[in-house]
């Protein structure tokens, strides 16, 4: 069993969704294993929530323990707005794991998150 580790170090340029004050920003990582019809998920993560900020930076790191593999994995990425009563959604990708050929050597990713609503560093190993 291995271990994924996902630094988050910032988010650029996130689109402003508040009526009143800017957004305030937090990350929800989700591990999945794509199993053509029934995934299953190995682990959520949220990130801490920034107040009034579309370029909020967060230097935080999470662990994903008992991965089995890379093959078929999944890392799902949105990126929220704190609200009062239900948080709207300012983003998102997936970044296919399998596909980047991972090691023990930290390998940072840039992703555009869905419809150009912002950029996220993401360093993983």
């Amino acid at each position: 069993m291995g271990v994924l580790t996902v630094h988050l170090i910032k988010i650029l340029n996130l689109r402003d969704e508040d009526k009143m004050g800017k957004s305030d920003p937090y990350v929800k990582f989700e591990l999945e294993k794509d199993k053509w019809m029934f995934d299953k998920t190995l682990g959520k993560h949220q990130s801490t929530k920034k107040k009034n900020d579309c370029n909020p930076e967060y230097n935080e790191t999470f662990t994903f323990e008992n991965v089995p593999t890379m093959d078929n994995m999944k890392l799902h990425i949105k990126v929220m707005d704190d609200d009062f009563g239900f948080d709207d959604s300012l983003g998102g990708c997936t970044i296919h794991l399998e596909k980047m050929n991972l090691s023990g050597e930290p390998t940072q990713v840039e992703k555009v998150i869905d419809n150009k609503k912002g950029e996220g560093w993401f360093s993983k190993k």
